[in-house]
């Protein structure tokens, strides 16, 4: 149920009955919130119904509700899949309102649980990091609230409404209501839905601000001003975790430059715009932010850690708030119910567009990879971005470049064929950006679509096509250097081992053309080692200066190319007689089939796992204990799980 969102019918009303039996209390002011459970019944009458509209198999409905009416304590885990839809926060609302109903609340053990995709996501809303948020969990809404921030603050000029929220902030710049932008940690020129729209919105904004710790981001390309900001390893403060843990963090880094912090920076500002923030140090920052949450409080507010505002800040332990030892967040048993009606999402598909696009992110990289992209390791696993999409939704062949199309923007994808999607869905991540694959970002596509209340994009469902990307070529150049992404109308740019650059190309011209538009750019002549063949379209060319390779190109008229490995390998030393020989066909004499990297942490590859499960590994633990993968930060575990699946289909055949 909490994977698709499906809201709370009479069958889970039913459970509730059922519950109490086993000592779990529901207040009779729950149970008559009238609306909310008529509506549930309207909806979703039965299990049939239900499993009718979530696409399951009835018997799985029917099974998860007597576990869940058998089950004293139950936690429901949600994450992005329910937050970023044009519904999510009726989603969320039929998520508690359950938990509601059934008593499954403020209990050891059981409750709903947002899982979110920052690790500081709790300490951003302490602070009211939102805009339509104030500090301490002050709201716009409760009355009283506004004038007690103000009174805290001793102003008068507090804004008197929420301010736009980041999708209607930047209709607000493409309109010209808003004149002015700072972006401060944030990428919305690669993040946002839509993002064509908010790179031009940005391009024709009067003034835009960037902090910014790496140079060269998409972001920065727009900026008139740009602030040096200190990176995470650079700064000092306190974050605060999903279970309400509030630690420092200290700095391991000494400031570049003249990097400064964030906070610094708005310091700055503010004083030379008349207004003194009177703080001169993180912990006076803190001490303050400790102080407001106690300000007339009363108890009114559970986030109250004023008991903090004295302590030893650059000693302060781990702290877990509510501060009263053991104490729990108490959950009124007679909260409110809120009705969720079934509501459509913003665009569904038809017959121009007949699949469902979602957005994501890989396990190895992070937002949108100003960082992580930096470290070949992590580019190891998904070099490239790609669309994933069922084999039986599709006749074209897996690792052929397809371009996805929606009515917002299209892009340019590696195919990868994933029989473990639902059919009729795609999924492309997140992450790429103009620095390293410009035809591949996946956001121009997105539909700019929100949710009315909480602002959040409906990144999780776009109607979308796909054809064949009509390619006359393939190639890829390595290099010592990064050579750009204009190489070819499709580029990628991928850092590997040791400074050497990898390049995927692609374009529609002939391969021909192609190895004269790259010779005229690498200045290939007759020093360089060639193999030529114009019949078939194939041309590669590897250029060694002192014995060290510099450079080597490879042109096809298809994706069937070399595996890139041997060839990169071969720039970490002198080239022996033996390789060279070897380096227009792209493999040694033996010829080993490359493997995919599986395990980044401890660098074991499919090849090793494989290995290790044809030599008696029946489960992960033991494919640890022989190869070490999945013994680090174990994101790989599911993937090795799926290695010992294969082995168990074809050791059945």
């Amino acid at each position: 149920m909490i994977a698709v969102g499906i809201r709370p019918n009479a069958a889970l009303a039913a459970s509730a009955g059922l519950a109490v039996g086993r000592g779990i209390v529901v207040d009779d002011a729950m149970r008559t919130s009238d609306a909310a459970v008529a509506l549930a019944q309207r909806q979703t009458p039965d299990a049939a119904t239900t499993s009718e509209l979530c696409c399951l198999a009835m018997e799985d409905v029917e099974t998860f509700f007597a576990w869940f009416a058998a089950t004293e304590k139950v936690v429901t885990m949600f994450s992005q899949g329910v937050n970023q839809s044009s519904a999510g926060t009726d989603k969320v609302n039929a998520i508690l309102n359950v938990h509601l109903l059934t008593g499954r609340i403020g209990l050891p053990g059981a409750g709903p649980f947002s899982v979110t995709g920052q690790p500081n996501a709790m300490g951003g809303r302490e602070v009211g990091a939102l805009s339509n948020m104030l500090a301490a969990h002050l709201d716009w809404d409760r009355p009283g609230d506004h004038a007690k921030l103000s009174a805290f603050w001793q102003t008068d000029i507090l804004p008197q409404r929420p301010g736009l929220k980041a999708v209607e902030l930047f209709k607000a710049i493409a309109d010209k209501r808003v004149r002015a932008v700072w972006i401060i940690a944030t990428n919305p020129a690669v993040s946002l839905p839509d993002s064509d729209a908010v790179r031009r919105a940005l391009a024709g904004c009067d003034l835009v601000v960037v902090s910014d710790c790496e140079a060269g981001t998409d972001r920065s390309a727009f900026a008139h001003v740009r602030l040096p900001a200190l990176a995470w390893g650079e700064k000092d403060g306190t974050v605060t975790n999903s279970e309400r843990m509030i630690s420092r963090q200290r700095a391991f880094l000494p400031p570049p430059g003249e990097a400064m912090p964030d906070w610094w920076a708005l310091a700055e500002v503010a004083a030379r715009l008349g207004t003194d923030f009177g703080s001169s140090r993180p912990a006076d920052i803190f001490r303050e932010h400790a102080r407001l949450s106690g300000f007339g409080n009363d108890g009114a507010r559970v986030f109250d850690i004023s008991g903090l505002a004295d302590v030893d800040y650059d000693a302060m332990a781990p702290t877990r708030w509510p501060l009263t030892p053991d104490a729990r967040i108490a959950v009124t048993r007679n909260g409110r119910l809120i009705p969720t009606a079934l509501r459509a999402p913003d665009a569904v598909a038809d017959s121009e567009f007949p699949l469902l696009l979602l957005t994501g992110r890989v396990r190895d990289q992070w937002h949108t990879m100003t960082r992580t992209a930096r470290a070949p390791r992590l580019m190891a696993q998904v070099p490239e971005p790609y669309l994933a999409m069922h084999p039986s939704d599709t006749d074209l062949i897996d690792g052929t470049l397809v371009r996805v199309r929606t009515m917002h923007g299209a892009a340019i994808l590696r195919l990868l064929h994933d029989a473990g999607l639902r059919r009729g869905t795609i999924f492309a991540p997140m992450h790429w950006t103009s620095a390293l694959c410009p035809a591949g970002r996946i956001n121009p596509a997105v539909t700019p679509a929100v949710d009315p209340v909480s602002g959040q994009p409906e990144l999780k469902l776009t109607p979308a096509a796909i054809t064949p990307y009509v390619a006359g070529w393939h190639g890829f150049v390595l290099a010592r250097q990064n050579l750009g992404t204009t190489l070819a109308d499709w580029t990628c740019v991928v850092p590997l081992a040791n400074g050497i650059w990898r390049h995927e190309l692609a374009g529609p011209e002939t391969p021909a053309d192609a190895l004269t538009a790259i010779s005229d750019r690498l200045d290939i002549d007759r020093l360089w080692m060639r193999l030529d063949d114009d019949r078939a379209g194939r041309h590669r060319a590897v250029r060694i200066e002192n014995t060290l390779l510099q450079i080597c190109v490879f042109i096809g008229p298809d994706h069937m190319l070399p595996p890139r490995s041997y060839l990169a390998d071969a720039f970490t030393g002198p080239i022996d007689p033996e390789t060279r020989i070897t380096l227009l066909a792209g493999f040694p004499a033996s010829g080993p089939a490359a493997s995919p990297m599986i395990c980044v942490c401890h660098g074991v590859d499919a090849a090793d796992i494989s290995a290790a499960i044809r030599g008696g590994c029946g489960d992960v633990a033991s494919v640890g204990e022989a190869t070490l993968a999945g013994t680090g930060c174990g994101s790989c575990r599911p993937e090795i799980v799926g290695l010992l699946a294969q082995a168990r289909q074809v050791a059945m055949v």
